[in-house]
C-alpha cells in the first residue's frame, strides 16, 4: 500500500470517528456535561501514557518540559481544548448536533479569519468570498433567525484559537496533547472522586456508563494517531477539504437521526456556511493543482 493511500485512509478513519462522536456522547446523557468531560481528560490522558510508553516517546515529552516557553503554550492550548470538549459535549446532549455541525463547517473560515488578524496573513478574492458567505449565514442567524449560533461560533472560535495556539508552540501531536490533558488532569480526577464519594454519579455502579466513560480517552485520542499518520503523509490543502467528512456526518445525525428541527431559516445559515466552504475547498483544489504541475 502507498504512503498517499495509507494517508488518505488514515485521515478518512480520523475525521469519520470525529464526525460521528455525537453518537457516543449520547450514551451517556445521564451523567453532567461536566463529569464526562472529566472523564474524557482523565481516560485520554491515561491513553496517552500508554501510547508514548509504546512508542517510546518520552524523550519528546521530556524536552517539552524542559522548555518554560512551551509549557506555558500548552498551558493556553489545553485549557482552550478542554473549553471545546466541554462546549460540545453540552450542544450535543442538549440537541444541538445540527449546531456543532456548523460550528465545523466554519472553523476553517475562521482559521483564515485569525490568520489574517494574528499572523498578517492577507486573503486573496476567492478567499475573502469564503468568509464574506459565512460572516453573512451568520449575521442572517442573528437577524432573520433572531437568535446567534452561539455553540457553533464558540466551537468554530475555540478550536481555531487552539490550532494557532499549537501552530505557535510547534510540539507533536501526541506529545503535546499529552501535557494539554495533564494540564487538565488533577482538577478533573478530583472532581470525578469527589462525585464519587459526595455526589450522585453512576461511574462504578451502571456496567454500561462505566464502559462508555473509560471508552471516551480512546474515543479521543486514537482520531489524533489517524491524523498525525495522515499529516506526514498529505499536503494540508488535501487534508483541508477531507475535513468537511465530520461535519457532514454531524449534520446528518443531527437532521436524520436525532430528528433535531431544520426549518427554512436553518436552510437559509446553512447554505451560506456551505457556498463559503465551496468557495474554500475550490481555491484549495486549484492551490492543489499549481503543486502538482
Amino acid at each position: 500500500m502507498n504512503e498517499r493511500l495509507i494517508g488518505v485512509l488514515s485521515a478518512l478513519a480520523a475525521f469519520a470517528a470525529w464526525g460521528l462522536l455525537p453518537a457516543y456522547w449520547k450514551q451517556m446523557q445521564t451523567a453532567s456535561p461536566f463529569e464526562i468531560l472529566c472523564h474524557r481528560i482523565v481516560w485520554s490522558c491515561l491513553f496517552l501514557f500508554m501510547t508514548i510508553s509504546v512508542q517510546k516517546r518520552w524523550a519528546e515529552v521530556g524536552s517539552i518540559v524542559r522548555t518554560p516557553a512551551k509549557i506555558k503554550g500548552l498551558i493556553i492550548s489545553g485549557l482552550l481544548i478542554g473549553l471545546n470538549w466541554f462546549v460540545y459535549i453540552w450542544a450535543v446532549n442538549t440537541g444541538r448536533v445540527m449546531e456543532t455541525s456548523l460550528g465545523y463547517y466554519i472553523n476553517p473560515l475562521m482559521n483564515m479569519l485569525i490568520g489574517f488578524l494574528l499572523l498578517g496573513e492577507t486573503f486573496n478574492r476567492v478567499q475573502s468570498l469564503a468568509v464574506f458567505c459565512a460572516l453573512a449565514g451568520v449575521m442572517y442567524s442573528i437577524l432573520g433567525y433572531g437568535a446567534l449560533p452561539l455553540f457553533a461560533l464558540t466551537l468554530a472560535t475555540s478550536f481555531s484559537l487552539y490550532g494557532y495556539a499549537r501552530k505557535k508552540i510547534q510540539t507533536a501531536p501526541i506529545p503535546g496533547l499529552f501535557i494539554e490533558t495533564m494540564v487538565l488532569f488533577v482538577p478533573a480526577l478530583g472532581y470525578i472522586l469527589y462525585k464519587m464519594e459526595f455526589g450522585e454519579t453512576g461511574f462504578m455502579k451502571d456496567p454500561v456508563l462505566t464502559f462508555w466513560m473509560v471508552g471516551a480517552g480512546v474515543v479521543t485520542s486514537l482520531p489524533l494517531l489517524w491524523f498525525a499518520t495522515a499529516a506526514k503523509r498529505l499536503n494540508l490543502s488535501t487534508i483541508g477539504i477531507l475535513q468537511y467528512l465530520s461535519p457532514s456526518l454531524a449534520f446528518i445525525l443531527g437532521v436524520f437521526i436525532y430528528k433535531e428541527p431544520f426549518t427554512r431559516h436553518h436552510l437559509i445559515t446553512f447554505g451560506c456556511i456551505w457556498i463559503g466552504v465551496f468557495l474554500y475547498t475550490w481555491e484549495s483544489l486549484a492551490k492543489l493543482k499549481k503543486m502538482k504541475f
